[in-house]
This record gives structure tokens, sequence and C-alpha cells, in this order.
């Protein structure tokens, strides 16, 4: 490298500095009423009115005078412009810069509030403040974000993760939007744990409610009722278990079998995964409750009286089953393709038989997928709501006691809490086995070779077992959603069979006008709300998700077990504890943005973020780290490498996490119930409103039609995103690796 060379500006450090000064003097420094992409803030008094001003503005007024020191650290990396990176000066300052200017931000942000000052100490220091200021607006995030990679440019310079740029940003970003997304709001809500009626701190409040009876009393083997907490952690394993291996069949029969109709079966998969769980429950009830179907056609024939079996755990599991099978067969689906064919083809050429081959080289090799699926159905089980909820009977689970216990009679926000550690202890116990029982062995198949192999079909002894295993679920599928379209077009469901569209009309009408369309159906609202905020949130939440499962499969640096378990938390707490923490964390400054769109699409992120991690873990696990070496030797940088080289490998894992974070953001119920409000309201809300009304036909054609969109979408996303094709026989094109 030339010494002209070594004393270039990096572009990204320019990038960085222009972005602090555009955030600070140009762009709405608090939140926006109208948002910042209406541009009604434009004609509305800015620069100078104090709404919509920004930050240079607003210190130039003589107000906020707080964010006057904000200048010194924007001012410090101009300093360095002309200075080569191998110069200590460059990383100190761009450190000090940062730590500086971001420090300060967290520190006004939450020392002062709507109030003035926050803490009596600063009162008592300076007496009342005299002004207050809001959330923070785009002005105040992107002075923000140019500050954090100001800093961790500097602390790459000083040599760490060997200087790599873009792994210690992306470090340092993934760091500090879990910590502010999902560690802050659940301290918020776990210090309610604690908390006594008059506001203060006891442990014997915490204890009396960690070792009530109804949590762990294990009345159910003398006939009584056993606690929440076993009910879940049973439940949950026998949920595990269940999906993983009808989404292993299920992946088989799509990549190791002749069966014919495998696109049918592969979208059959996805089905329950759109819908909304507690419709999976009402057509569960149709079928098997005690005027249902299936109990009334036995209890008949046999001539035995209908019981209530359905309501209580069968119920329950039988619906999550229903739920979360997709779940483990999109994880598992990329990890079965990924097995490299020609270690297949070499078992066989040692004169091992399709049945040796397959239980001694496919599946140990499908291990970390079996592993992740497993973890995913448990932790699901776990946080699941709707199902419980329409399902469970007198069966209580942690998920819906956590929500009676905020929204019930009672409003025990400590009991609440109580229940989510608990929850989270048995949501990290089965991650932490799941590790042990991976070990450290390795599980690459996939190098830098060419592999011409191609995967061998199941030995017939697994074959038949597995191909009726999946045809009978999907036939019961097939059975429970034609329930559910029966339902949305008779007048009511259950009472009155007559065959009628109003229940559509009334909710997706369109009426052609000379000013245009209007959309004067009532669900429209919602329904564009909903596609808006999911679109949104997809893209978001696989990007940070891959990324994510990047840094923790092919980089080392401190913290990274921490770091893996700050990425899993959103995941294993309940959407109705996410929901209410966010209330409480995000209603005042510095980050007030409860009521709007943004809440939603955070929320949406956070909470489906760890599949895109576990499906990207499962997949890179697979990737032999010699390809990241070739690329770095060619010249390439950890960035490039990434995008042109691990990306186009993963792309089972980047349409499961796109698929998945999709359809959840139109379906989630739980925290949805909390974070929506007048002008943003979701599908499921306006669903369950209808259901509260008695309005279960257009509540059940409203399900009804966003099932066959998001099956458009996934579709869609499908022929995007493509597939990964790892043998160069498996079809007449040239393979995508």
């Amino acid at each position: 490298m030339t010494d002209d060379t070594s004393k270039k500006t990096p572009p990204v450090l320019i990038f960085w500095i222009i972005a602090g000064w555009v955030g600070y003097c140009l762009l709405p420094w608090y939140m926006v009423e109208d948002g910042l992409w209406s541009f009604r803030w434009v004609l509305d008094g800015y620069p100078f009115d104090e709404d919509v001003a920004p930050g240079l503005f607003l210190i130039a007024q003589g107000e906020k005078l707080w964010l006057a020191p904000l200048l010194i650290p924007l001012t410090l990396p101009l300093l360095v412009l002309r200075c080569p990176k191998s110069d200590p000066l460059y990383a100190k300052v761009l450190i000090l810069a940062g730590a500086l200017g971001f420090g300060w931000l967290i520190a006004q942000g939450f020392s002062i509030g709507i109030r003035g000052f926050n803490f009596d100490w600063l009162k008592s220091a300076f007496g009342d403040l005299g002004d207050r200021q809001f959330g923070m607006g785009y002005g105040a995030m992107i002075c923000a974000a140019s500050f954090l990679f100001l800093l961790t440019q500097g602390i790459a310079a000083r040599g760490a993760i060997n200087g790599d740029v873009f792994v210690v940003s992306a470090v340092g970003g993934v760091i500090t939007i879990v910590t502010a997304f999902v560690f802050f709001p659940i301290a918020k809500m776990l210090f309610a744990a604690f908390v006594t009626e008059d506001g203060a701190y006891s442990l014997s409040v915490f204890a009396s409610k960690f070792f009530d009876d109804r949590l762990w009393g294990l009345g159910c083997f003398w006939g009584a009722r056993c606690g929440a907490a076993w009910n879940s952690l049973i439940l949950a394993i026998l949920v595990g278990i269940i999906t993983t291996v009808l989404g292993l069949a299920f992946a088989l029969v799509v990549t190791r079998s002749g069966f014919r109709y495998k696109r049918a079966l592969r979208a059959l998969t996805v089905l329950p995964i759109i819908t909304p769980p507690f419709v999976i429950g009402l057509a569960l009830i149709l079928l098997f409750g005690l005027s249902g179907t299936v109990t009334q056609f036995f209890a008949d024939l046999f001539g035995t009286q209908p019981t209530r079996w359905l309501y209580g755990m069968p119920g329950v599991l039988i619906a999550q089953t229903l739920a979360f099978t997709p779940i483990a067969f999109l994880v598992l689906i990329g990890v079965v393709e990924g097995v490299s064919p020609s270690m297949e083809e070499a078992a066989q050429t040692l004169r091992a038989n399709r049945w040796q081959t397959f239980r001694t080289v496919s599946l140990p090799l499908m291990r970390p997928g079996l592993a992740n699926a497993f973890l995913l159905g448990f932790i699901e089980s776990m946080a699941d709501f709707g199902n419980p909820l329409v399902l469970g009977g007198n069966f209580d689970v942690l998920s819906t006691e956590i929500f009676f216990a905020i929204v019930g009679a009672q409003y025990d926000q400590g009991r609440a809490a109580v229940l989510a550690m608990v929850l989270l202890f048995f949501t990290l116990s089965a991650f932490y086995a799941q590790r042990v029982w991976l070990g450290r062995k390795s599980y690459t198949t996939v190098t830098g070779k060419g592999d011409a192999g191609v995967h061998p079909l199941m030995p017939v002894g697994l074959s038949m077992p597995v191909l009726l295993v999946a045809l009978g679920w999907a036939l019961f599928t097939i059975v429970v959603y034609a329930m559910i379209i029966y339902g949305s077009v008779v007048e009511l469901w259950g009472v009155n069979n007559t065959l009628t569209f109003k229940h559509y009309v009334t909710a997706f009408s369109v009426r052609i006008e000379a000013e245009g369309i209007r959309w004067t159906g009532a669900a429209w609202d919602s329904f564009w709300t909903t596609i808006t905020i999911a679109a949104l949130a997809a893209p978001l939440t696989a990007a940070v998700g891959l990324v994510t499962a990047y840094l923790l499969t092919r980089q080392s640096f401190a913290g990274k077990n921490a770091f893996e378990f700050g990425t899993m938390l959103s995941f294993a707490i309940p959407g109705t504890v996410i929901g209410v923490s966010y209330i409480l964390a995000f209603n005042v400054p510095p980050i007030e943005i409860t009521g709007t769109g943004v809440i939603l699409v955070i929320s949406f992120i956070f909470r489906n973020m760890p599949v895109g991690v576990r499906a990207g873990i499962a997949s890179m696990s697979q990737l032999d780290k010699s390809l990241d070496e070739s690329s770095l030797t060619l010249g390439a940088n950890s960035w490039q490498t990434f995008r042109r080289v691990i990306l186009p490998l993963l792309r089972p894992a980047i349409l499961a996490a796109l698929v998945y974070s999709f359809v959840r953001a139109m379906t989630a119920i739980s925290a949805v119930i909390f974070l929506v409000s007048a002008e943003y309201d979701m599908a499921t809300s306006y669903i369950i409103g209808r259901v509260e009304n008695n309005d279960y036909g257009l509540a059940i054609a409203y399900s009804t039609t966003l099932i066959f969109v998001m099956l458009s979408v996934v579709a869609f996303m499908q022929f995007v995103v493509g597939r990964t094709q790892i043998g160069r026989r498996m079809s007449q094109s040239r393979t995508n690796v």
C-alpha cells in the first residue's frame, strides 16, 4: 500500500461525519407529530418552530441548550480527516468523539423529560429546569447513529477483531439496537417484580409471587390442577418434539422422495403459519368441540355421550402443532438441502445401503437443524397466547396467566414479571441444552469445491412411514382449512348455515366513482396498515437476523455468548409482555414512539429476529470457512465477502426469515393488542374486535382473505429469492453456488 493510499480518508468515515451534521443541522430533532415522511413539517414553521426545528436552530434561539455540547463531538472527527488510519491519534479522536456524543445523547435523554428533570438529585443541584423535551426524532436518531459508527471505526482502527470495520460496526450496531429494544423494555418490566404497592423494592414481595402454588402446584397428580409453570414446560417439550419430527418428515418428502406433488405439499405446510391462531382454534372447535362435526359423528356411531376433551392440553397441543410445524419445516428444509450429496454418495460407494447412509451420514449432519427446530418449537409454544386462550379451558399456561395478570381485574404487573422470569428460565434452559447436545462438532458439508452429487432417495423402510405421516397431517390440515373457508361463507357459523358472501362484501367492498376507487369496506384501513407494517418489518427482520447469524458463526469477539443470549431474549418473552414493556419503555422520552407505526415495526423486528438468526446459524454451520478465507485472500473485505459469497448460499435461510417475519407481522396478536392505535389498527386487532362483538362470519372472512393474500406473497418471495442447489445434476440449469 502506498503512502497516498494510506492517507486517503475512508469513504465510510466521510459518510458518517456528513450524516451527523445533517441530523444536527437539517432534520427535526424531536418527533414530528404527522411523521417525517409526510413533509408537512417543512411548511409548519421549519426550521424555527420548536416542534420541528433541527438541534442547531434550537440552541441558536436559546432553546434546549443541553444540545449545545454535541457540537464538540461533531467537530472532533474533522481534525483527523487527513490522518492515516495507522496514526494513533486517528483512533483516539474517533473513539473520543463517538463515546462523548453517544454518551451525552443518552445522558440528556434520560435526565430530561416532559416535565423537566427526571431525577430529584438534578433538581436539587440545578433547581427547576423550566423547560422540557419530547421523544427524539430522526435528527437525533441519525446523529446518534453517526456517533455510534464513529466509535466503532475508532475501535476497529485500534485493531479490534482484526481491524475489520464492517464486523466491528455490525457488532456495535446489533448490540445497540438489541439493548435499546430488547433489554431496556424487558428490564423496565422485570423491575416491577420487586416493586411494592408504595413504590419501594422488596425481595419478600418477589418471593411470595414466585413460590405461589398457582405457579408450581402439582395438584394434577391427585385430581386437582397443576401450576402454570409445569403445564407450560410439558406442553412445550411435546410441541418441540412433535413439530421437529413432522417438519423433518415434510422436508424429507420434499427433498428425498419421488412424491409427485411436492410443490402442493410445500405450500400446504406454510398454511398454518399464515393463519391467526384463534381461527385454527375455532375450526378445531367446529370439528372436535362438544357440538363438533367429528364429535357428533362418533357419538352417534358408538352411542356415546360427547365430551369436552378438546378443551385443555389436547386441544392446545393439536393447535400449536398445526401452527408451529411450518417453522420446523422452514428451518429444516434448508438444512436437509444443504447436506453435501457427494458425502452421501461416498457412503454408498463404500457399500453402505440407503438406511445406513441416512442414519450414519445424513441424519448426524442435520443435527444443527434438528436442534434449532426443536428450540424454536419449544420457545414458540412457551410464548404462544392465542391457542391457549381459545382452547385452554382450565389448563393454565404462563402466557395466558401473564395476560390476565396485566389486563385482568387484578392488574398485577409484579406477578406478570415473575411469570415472565420463569418462562425466560425455561427457554434459556432449552437453549443451553441445545448447545450441549450439539457440542463442538463440525457440521460443515459445503466447501469451496464443486459438488456434482445428487441427494439419494430415502430408504424404503423410512420412506413409507414418513410419507404416511406427512400425508396424514397434510390431509388433516386440509380439513381444518376447509372448515375455515366454509365458516366464512355461511350466515352464522354453527347456527344458520345458509351460504352467503355478505361477510366479504361488508369487509372488502369497493366503489368506483368519478374521483377514483373508494375502499368502502370496513376492513380496508386495517388491511392496508397491516400490509405496510409487515412489508417494512420483513426485510429489516431478515437483514438483522442474518447479519447477527454471520457474526455468531464467522467471528470471534469478547462477550459473544452474551451477544447470542441477547438476540434470543425477545423470542423467549411472550408477546403480551413485549407489548406492555414497550408501552412502559417508549411512552416517554427519550424514545417516545407509542401510538405510532414505528413501534409496531420495531416490535415485529425484534420479536421475529431470532428465526432469522437460528435459520442463518443452521445454514452457515454447513458452509466451510475456507470460502470466506478465499474471498479475503483475493482482496475482498468482510462486507464484500458477506454480500457476494455468504448471502447467495443462504437463500433457504433468507426465505425462512422473510416468510416468517412477514406472516407473523400479519397474524401477530398478543403484542399488537397493546401497541395498536386509532391511526394504526392492525388486522388481528380488528378481527378480535369482531369476535368480541360475536361477528364471527366477518372475522373468519377477513382471516380467509389474509390467508390467500399471504399465500400469494410467500409464493412471490420464493420466486424472487429462489433456492440453493448443492448438486449440479439437480436440474438442467447451472448451479446457483
